[in-house]
């Protein structure tokens, strides 16, 4: 039996994941299960347990008096949630967060329990002043939860050397000494090549043409409006797909829909899948695509670039967060030059230079199939040597027994 108890706080966990900060919990739950006893603690339904399961899952929902339609309710359900999750953490001897949702619940337990608290920063929320158009008066709510739970963490990872840069200029009063770099991971296992077309068909999408493809969830920060101002310059020969579900707003998603209709006057092939589509139909779509595009305006790292990585794709991305640390300009695909306007909105100072560089990047790749996929088999070779899963699992532990160390009050 492990000699580690971890609770894992999270607002994603299979089956509900629709972002980047999901897909990590999950795998890096299973890796550290080999290594402790690992107990993950997430939102939604409850999940079918087995006896002896590591990792165990329990299921938290909020409370239900804080029902309701209007934008901050949302906020103070996380709140809700973090209450009870920090009561059924009593048995841990090391709680690690996952974003906002769940920082402050690892605060409350390391007060309430006396043990260390870790928590991963996926992303930042003053960096993410769109939220305030998802959450209204929340938004307030989601940054104090995020300070608080952050300020007072015994330990910070950073999921890329420029997120730790982001972590340490936005929150100043974090010692630089308590915050560690170890990178998201991918399984390539279950992400490598499947030419299998029967998705595609399914699907809408023509095998026999070249396809651009974005995947990632319909928020602000994933540039899908300068996406959709580029694809007017991409290949007419090319199709563009998008696998783009879990809007920040029904607004966004509406204008999203929107800049489509209006792209596909101009131009076929342009197919939206408005949903975050199962892991096996995922890989086939991303192994017979020409060219992975992800315009991200925010990306502390992107796991979505590796998992087109490790399916042998070649990616356009910008040059912006933690996206240079996986993506290697000329080697494993293109980044696009990008300056952000100084106003915090992370919008660019030229929009139409911003989506020129994206439809000049993605039409080189189209138009030399030779190069783009020698690329793409150098971004599967990248993904395996340096961002395997069990070695980021490795890395974890050591950084729990190190602040387990370091604080001899905490429970054992």
């Amino acid at each position: 039996m492990p000699d580690l108890r971890v609770a894992l706080l999270t607002r994603e966990y299979p089956p509900e994941v629709y972002g980047g900060a999901g897909v990590h919990v999950e795998y890096l739950a299973r890796e550290l299960a080999r290594l402790a006893e690992v107990t993950v603690h997430a939102w939604g339904a409850d999940r079918p347990a087995h006896p002896g399961d590591n990792p165990a899952v329990r299921s938290y929902r909020p409370w239900e008096a804080l029902a309701g339609d209007e934008p901050y309710l949302a906020a103070l359900q996380a709140l809700s949630i973090d209450l009870t999750m920090t009561a059924g953490s009593a048995d841990a001897q090391v709680v690690h967060s996952h974003t906002w949702y769940a920082n402050l619940a690892g605060h409350l337990a390391s007060l309430v329990y006396g043990i260390p608290h870790v928590a991963t920063v996926h992303s930042l929320e003053p960096l993410r002043p769109w939220k305030a158009e998802q959450l209204g008066g929340g938004y307030a709510l989601s940054s104090y939860a995020e300070r608080t739970g952050l300020e007072s963490a015994a330990a910070i990872i950073a999921v890329s050397a420029a997120m730790r840069e982001d972590l340490l200029q936005t929150y100043p009063a974090i010692d630089p000494a308590r915050v560690s770099v170890i990178h998201n991971g991918i399984d390539t296992e279950h992400f490598r090549r499947d030419l299998r077309g029967g998705v595609l068909v399914a699907r809408g999408i023509d095998p026999a043409r070249p396809i651009v493809l974005f995947v990632g969830r319909m928020t602000r920060q994933k540039g899908i409006a300068h996406l959709l101002a580029a694809a007017a310059q991409f290949d007419p020969s090319a199709q563009l797909v998008l696998v783009a579900g879990s809007p920040d707003t029904p607004e966004l998603a509406a204008e999203v829909g929107r800049g489509l209709d209006r792209l596909r006057r101009n131009r076929d092939g342009v197919i939206w899948i408005a949903e975050m589509v199962p892991r096996a139909e995922l890989v086939q779509i991303l192994s017979h695509a020409s060219v992975f595009v992800c315009p991200s305006v925010y990306e502390p790292l992107g796991i979505v670039n590796l998992e087109a990585m490790a399916c042998e794709l070649p990616v356009v991305a910008t040059d912006t967060g933690g996206i240079p640390e996986v993506v290697v300009d000329g080697v494993t695909g293109l980044l696009v030059p990008f300056e952000p306007r100084d106003d915090g909105s992370r919008e660019p100072v030229d929009p139409v230079a911003f989506a020129a560089g994206i439809a000049q990047g993605v039409n080189a790749l189209l138009a030399d199939p030779v190069r783009a996929a020698a690329l793409g088999a150098a971004g599967r070779h990248r993904v395996i040597e340096r961002f395997s899963w069990s070695v980021i699992a490795q890395r974890t532990v050591e950084l729990y027994r190190s602040v387990l160390a370091a604080a001899p009050r905490s429970r054992g």
